[in-house]
């Protein structure tokens, strides 16, 4: 066959053509989106922060969780940008939401055969559960769920890119599927047809027809358990049962027939890729007793067996060295990583121990904490509902005041909570889990003001190759890119501390978790670790403060061409980014560029780049940007001009 096709991209129809039904979808989505990744990784921590992990079950439904997610970012993120902008996309960009949407799916549906498995194994043989379901044995049922759905979306992958499309090119779906795809392809596809329902229809029949039987062989062996057996069978089971009956139903409503599409697709399709993901970490939670009781403990759980001492340090009493001298002291042995952990929780010193000035902090950060909220809410509806998401600088704009939002929420709510609370605590997990969204949400920032900074040279310094080099595609890819890069640098971050050991004091002197204080509390030599934080944090925060000094220097430089107007508006729109780039950028440098240590100023330094920068960003885009200004006047005097006119 030969592949000949002048097709460069594509156009997704949508799920609706209604302005006022997309912005609804946008924040319905948007919510099951942030669902999605939420309860997931709550599903992740307390399964990997217990001793669930030591079981097959929780085992394989900690890589559900991970694949959920995964699985709905290959749709969703491109499905919420097309609701309020231009609804393209590139013909390799389909090609790989069309690979990535079969691989994470087809993961997805073998390991709900392996949990399926393991449910066999453990209620009709539990004699030898711990040998048929051994770590070695859970890892290769992991590995082989990877390399199924691999295979799978490497043969769908295959039979769509030898397609010829040669026009029309509109696809009457949301995201890149076969059959939709088939519809346009310029050849007879019934062969290719028969071989897409042969691949995924027969996967999701075969697969939905082996676990209803093993489910109803399951249950059938249930009458020989005691009813306490009986109950955990079917807590786990049933938990399982709705899982698959969400997912499967309308995957083989989609694809156990001929080639063919229809309007009910884009409906059915929503179960699979976005309520599926949604409902499985409730439905595990909240239809599995023992999930819930671990997810309590690893929230909420006090150790009875730790002692508190007066100034408010503990540690278990079996576990703490005290000095010889000193009876009533307690010092932190070294230990080994990997030690057993005994600490489930820190308290925060936060800002100051004077109450005066915890209520005047309180007023002061609760409005800084509104404006930041407001202020990037402002600008995100002005560029989404103005017509400036085409322009790639107003595109990675909207995205910055997204990642304000969420940086600032990581600290801000639990520390303007904790200056009128008497004990300023936070559990184990939810300091890891702080500790890993400042610096996601920190480092993502930091690559989009790089990415900024690349969009303010192509259009001042190759003004003529803007649009080509900035399309749509490049700026979705570099979007992408920042995202990655914020996820790798906070997971090497939660990596390095996770692994410590904490058996007292749990004091930290300051008012969110971070890196540098929580190392101090390691009872543990952490040189090398600390000097791999400083390589990663120090080494990103210099590296990307350098560039971004040695572009908008080079941009400057070549204002001097550009006529009078010219240098105006770029100084315009580069002035506020470097105002940000300094704001930020400074203190970040002296917090992570040096050795590990903590000084008493790191408190007050780290309140730049937590509020007062995602606070300002939004006063310094429109204020010193004129082009965001009339945005703003001419979407708003549209809003609220008719009524102030009837006055």
């Amino acid at each position: 066959m030969e592949k000949r096709h002048n097709a460069t991209a594509f156009v997704l129809l949508g799920l609706s053509h209604n302005r006022t039904t997309e912005l609804l979808c946008f924040v319905l989505f948007l919510c099951c989106y942030i669902a999605i990744w939420t309860g997931n990784v709550l599903v992740v921590v307390s399964v990997t922060c217990t001793q669930l992990l030591d079981q097959p079950t929780y085992f394989l439904l900690n890589y559900l969780s991970l694949s959920d997610p995964c699985y709905m970012s290959s749709v969703t993120p491109k499905l919420m940008t097309d609701l309020l902008d231009s609804k393209t996309i590139s013909y390799h960009s389909c090609m790989t939401q069309l690979f990535a949407t079969h691989l994470f799916g087809g993961i997805e549906i073998f390991i709900l055969m392996g949990m399926a498995y393991d449910r066999y194994v453990a209620i009709c043989q539990p004699l030898c559960y711990a040998g048929l379901m051994s770590r070695s044995r859970c890892s290769a049922i992991i590995a082989a769920c990877c390399a199924g759905g691999l295979v799978h979306s490497a043969s769908q992958f295959l039979l769509a890119a030898f397609l010829p499309f040669c026009g029309p090119s509109e696809i009457d779906h949301y995201f890149c599927d076969m059959y939709p795809l088939l519809k346009l392809a310029c050849m007879d596809t019934h062969l290719v047809g028969l071989l897409v329902a042969a691949n995924s229809g027969l996967i999701a029949l075969v697969t939905f027809v082996v676990l209803v039987l093993s489910y109803c062989f399951i249950l059938s062996t249930l009458r020989t358990q005691s009813k306490e057996g009986r109950s955990k069978a079917l807590a786990t089971c049933g938990s399982h049962v709705m899982v698959v009956v969400l997912f499967f139903a309308p995957a083989l409503f989609v694809y156990i027939r001929p080639a063919s599409a229809f309007p009910e697709d884009k409906a059915s399709v929503l179960f699979y890729t976005v309520t599926a993901p949604v409902f499985n970490p409730l439905i595990d939670t909240l239809r599995n007793s023992e999930m819930e009781k671990a997810m309590r403990r690893a929230w909420h759980h006090r150790s009875p067996e730790r002692k508190v001492h007066r100034q408010g340090r503990f540690c278990p009493s079996r576990r703490c060295l005290r000095s010889p001298g000193a009876p009533g002291d307690m010092v932190s042995p070294t230990l080994p990583i990997g030690h057993t952990n005994n600490v489930t929780e820190f308290t925060f010193w936060g800002l100051s121990q004077n109450p005066v000035v915890e209520e005047v902090c309180f007023v002061v950060f609760s409005l800084s904490y509104t404006i930041i909220l407001v202020g990037n809410l402002l600008i995100m509806l002005t560029v989404c509902l103005g017509n400036l998401l085409k322009s790639p600088m107003y595109f990675f704009l909207n995205f910055l005041s997204f990642v304000d939002i969420c940086y600032s929420s990581v600290t801000a709510p639990k520390m303007i909570v904790d200056l009128l609370a008497k004990t300023k605590t936070i559990s184990y997990v939810g300091c890891m889990l702080q500790l890993f969204g400042v610096h996601f949400f920190g480092c993502t920032e930091i690559f989009i003001l790089t990415v900024m900074a690349y969009d303010r040279y192509v259009a001042i310094c190759k003004p003529l190759h803007y649009m080509t080099i900035m399309d749509r595609d490049r700026c979705h890819k570099m979007l992408l890119g920042t995202w990655v890069g914020g996820f790798l640098h906070s997971v090497v971050q939660v990596a390095l501390v996770v692994q410590l050991p904490f058996c007292g004091p749990n004091e930290i002197d300051h008012y969110f978790c971070d890196v540098h204080p929580v190392l101090r509390l390691a009872c543990a030599d952490t040189y090398v670790v600390g000097a791999v934080v400083t390589a990663n944090s120090g080494t990103i925060a210099l590296g990307s403060f350098v560039i971004l000094l040695i572009s908008y220097t080079v941009i400057l430089v070549s204002l001097r061409k550009q006529s009078a107007e010219g240098r105006r508006k770029a100084l315009a729109t580069c002035g506020s980014h470097i105002a940000v780039v300094v704001i930020f950028f400074g203190p970040c440098t002296f917090m992570y560029m040096r050795p590990d240590t903590t000084f008493s100023e790191d408190k007050m330094v780290a309140v730049f780049y937590t509020i007062i920068t995602p606070m300002l960003n939004p006063l310094i885009y429109t204020l010193r940007n004129a082009e965001v200004k009339n945005a703003m006047r001419t979407l708003w005097s549209g809003v609220f001009g008719r009524p102030m006119a009837n006055r």
